[in-house]
């Protein structure tokens, strides 16, 4: 149970990385994905005017095989219909019997081929009045064949003048009635083809105003993107200048302050204001940290300047956390113990080596140590750990180092922003709390160059925890006997 627990719980940190990594990626690429939400609506656009032009060609063609049939059936059924009348006919107006056989013959060929044709247009029939008038042609050819065959029966016996009797009283009228039918039903062919016709013209005005709109739609579609792609650039492109404005306005202070200090110090040492020997010291002692701390502040620029146009390098190597820490905190303990911080330092026993540039790491340690003290308020408190990692790490093994401290902490909804270059929070300024915005994004550059990342879990008025996670260096293979160069 508890195994079936620890899977779900890394499932759920693994799909919340993946939540964090696509809305981030969606947020940095907005611009792009409007572009392509536009290329799919044509797309889709393109696809239904095809569909919909397919359709309509479909039914006018379907319309037009219609016609055509429709025109064959009937004309095959009055040419076999007329057939049928005129060899009896001849067979009344000749006094050869081998004709009258034949003319017979012709005739009772012809009438199986309208009989059969009469057949397939009830069979074709879908609605009533079609059935009706294939019923009653149907009727009607049958009482004219009757006749008929009476009337060649009396023809072959040699009665030609009762023949003839019998198919002026009979045969005509009957063959008129199958003539009156075969017209109506060609009036109704042509009335249904009236209206096929109309409901094409129908659909075609349809299908065109359907193109309009549509049309009209992607055109109003595109505009609205194109408009909203040069506002969101236009507004990217005002925050980013009021961040850099921030950030020059910071700078200046954070200059200003340490200069300040310094020209005050050396012009009282150099008029002899200051002349023993304890003064002395302390004058030069606050040189020297107003010193280190411009040095310190200057060198995070050009780091940062170098590390954003691709222009540093690291060697990567094998390192020891516990190294790594402990230069880390050498390197700030000036600053902690000025502030009043303490710091509470724990590392797991047995940890991994990880794969990276000592100097680089212990960079970005350092500034999550010096946010960590810059922002603890008033818990002056700091604990960093170390501690093996790698359960829903998808590469294997990793070390995380934390950095956590009890002070203001961070709103949720500027987790993602905080990594931006000169970012700077709402609260921090109102808080009058200095900085260049800089730290963070050179941290997370500095992660990622090592092939890691730093993750940060904050709550307002409760503290932050920043963890570095580093891949351990047995997971890079081959390469842990030997140095590589990484591109920024």
């Amino acid at each position: 149970m508890s195994e079936a627990s620890h899977n779900a719980k890394a499932s759920r940190s693994a799909f919340q990385r993946l939540l964090q990594a696509v809305s981030s990626q969606i947020a940095r690429h907005s611009s792009s994905l409007l572009l392509f939400m536009v290329f799919c609506v044509v797309i889709a656009v393109g696809m239904f005017m095809i569909g919909d032009l397919h359709t309509a060609t479909d039914q006018a063609q379907r319309m037009y095989a219609g016609s055509v049939q429709g025109l064959r059936q009937i004309g095959e059924l009055q040419y076999e219909a007329q057939e049928t009348r005129r060899s009896t006919l001849y067979a009344l107006t000749t006094n050869d019997s081998n004709l009258q056989v034949e003319y017979a013959d012709q005739s009772r060929k012809a009438d199986g081929l309208v009989t059969e044709g009469i057949a397939q247009y009830l069979a074709g029939a879908h609605i009533p009045r079609e059935m009706e008038l294939g019923q009653r042609l149907q009727r009607d050819w049958a009482a004219y064949l009757k006749v008929r065959d009476e009337v060649l029966a009396s023809i072959l016996e040699g009665s030609t003048k009762e023949a003839v009797d019998m198919d002026l009283t009979g045969g005509v009228p009957s063959f008129d009635r199958v003539r009156q039918d075969l017209e109506e039903v060609k009036r109704l062919y042509d009335e249904q083809a009236s209206e096929q016709l109309k409901a094409v013209g129908l659909s075609s005005r349809r299908s065109v105003l359907r193109l309009v709109g549509v049309l009209c739609f992607t055109l109003l579609f595109a505009i609205a993107s194109v408009w909203v792609i040069q506002r969101s650039k236009m507004l990217s492109a005002l925050k980013l200048a009021k961040m850099q404005m921030d950030f020059v306005a910071s700078v200046s202070h954070e200059l200003r302050t340490p200069l300040a200090v310094i020209c005050a110090s050396a012009q009282n040492i150099a008029d002899g204001v200051v002349d023993e020997k304890e003064k002395l010291a302390k004058y030069g002692s606050v040189i020297g940290h107003h010193s280190r701390q411009l040095t310190e502040l200057v060198n995070q620029i050009l780091l940062f300047a170098s590390t954003h146009e691709g222009r540093h390098r690291y060697a990567l190597r094998p390192l020891q956390t516990s190294a790594i820490i402990e230069s880390v905190l050498t390197n700030t303990r000036e600053l902690a113990e000025e502030a009043g911080f303490t710091v509470e330092k724990s590392i797991e026993s047995n940890l991994p080596p990880v794969m990276g540039d000592f100097s680089a790491i212990c960079q970005c340690l350092q500034n999550l140590v010096l946010n960590a003290v810059k922002y603890g308020g008033s818990h002056p408190s700091i604990a960093i750990r170390a501690f093996r990692g790698g359960e829903d790490v998808p590469y294997g093994e990793e070390v995380r180092i934390s950095v956590e401290d009890h002070g203001i902490g961070i709103d949720g909804s500027e987790l993602q922003q905080i990594f931006e270059p000169f970012y700077r929070s709402p609260v921090v300024k109102a808080a009058q709390i200095h900085g260049t915005g800089l730290g963070l994004p050179l941290a997370k550059s500095i992660a990622e160059a090592m092939g890691g990342r730093i993750s940060v879990v904050s709550k307002v008025a409760v503290g932050s925890r920043f963890t570095l996670h580093l891949p351990a260096s047995q997971v890079v293979g081959a390469e842990n006997a030997a140095e590589r160069v990484a591109q920024l």
